[in-house]
């Protein structure tokens, strides 16, 4: 009986280890990233799903970036009417305070000196700025919006427009962001600048008081009308803010089930490789000492 030996085991033998060599190299690779697909040829499907979540994440965070923008200015632009709400409290008080017949010619010229203090920090309110930009200008952001004009009915001009801009919030959702000056301080159902000027020039000539007071109440009214416009944009942007963020957890949770990798399990086949190469690496020395001596016999 005569023994059958490969007398060129080699090109099974790499053949073998190539195998074994790639498969180890395909666990470390998913070991190293979290993932089981790491190229297309892993798996055409699961990798096309996940070009697919990549854009909605990606519009995600575009929409959300488009928010954090916009926030500091809607808290500032708040803030700012938080401000003129209490300014014209205190005209109100000054108003009713002018409307007192008892209130002596000097002391109505005093509430007016100061009600136009108040005319003037409302001005400013209604000017203001926010990174170089005038946010009560309408869309026009580098037109100082009010000036003092006496020739206007209600001693104040609008240079600003009536446009609005807006903001994409999500796919196919856009919001305005911003009201227009002249809604907001020279809106003919409650003009705050003119109903301030108004009542100064009523206690100054000791003539129609009571109905530029009148005026003046309408016109805070109006005023946190249109401030309830900012509040309600920022609880939209903040609703918008949570619904987007969990949408990205939800993706990654949904790319982690396409591509996640089994960490224990692709540890196991990596020490299922390396054992198997290593079989073969000694089987291969033990043919190779076969062979040698063998050939010694001869």
């Amino acid at each position: 009986m005569s023994i059958r030996i490969n007398p060129d085991p080699s090109p099974d033998l790499l053949a073998a280890i190539a195998l074994n060599r790639q498969a180890q190299n395909t666990a470390l690779q998913q070991i190293s990233t979290g993932r089981q697909v790491n190229q297309l040829s892993d798996n055409p499907a699961a990798s096309a799903e996940v070009v697919l979540n990549h854009v909605q994440s990606n519009q995600d965070d575009q929409f959300l970036r488009n928010i954090s923008s916009l926030q500091s200015q809607g808290q500032s632009i708040d803030s700012t009417l938080s401000s003129a709400v209490q300014a014209m409290t205190q005209a109100i008080s000054l108003g009713v305070e002018g409307a007192n017949g008892t209130v002596s010619d000097s002391n109505r010229q005093a509430i007016a000196l100061q009600l136009t203090g108040i005319r003037d920090q409302v001005l400013g309110i209604a000017n203001q700025t926010y990174q170089g930009n005038y946010v009560f200008s309408g869309t026009a952001t580098s037109t100082q919006p009010f000036v003092l004009d006496s020739t206007q009915p209600d001693g104040v001009k609008y240079n600003g427009n009536t446009n609005v801009n807006s903001i994409e919030i999500s796919a196919g959702q856009s919001i305005p962001v911003n009201l227009p000056g002249s809604q907001i301080f020279t809106n003919p159902s409650g003009d705050i600048l003119g109903a301030l000027n108004g009542l100064i020039a009523a206690l100054q000539n000791n003539s129609g008081i009571v109905a530029a007071n009148t005026n003046l109440d309408q016109a805070f009214t109006q005023l946190t009308t249109q401030r309830v416009f900012f509040g309600n944009t920022l609880q939209q942007w903040q609703s918008s803010q949570t619904l987007l963020n969990s949408d990205k957890v939800q993706l990654a949770q949904q790319e982690n089930s396409l591509v996640g990798v089994d960490l224990a399990k692709s540890i196991t086949n990596l020490e299922q490789a390396s054992t198997a190469t290593n079989a073969i690496l000694s089987a291969t020395n033990q043919i190779l000492s076969t062979l040698n001596l063998l050939n010694y016999l001869k």
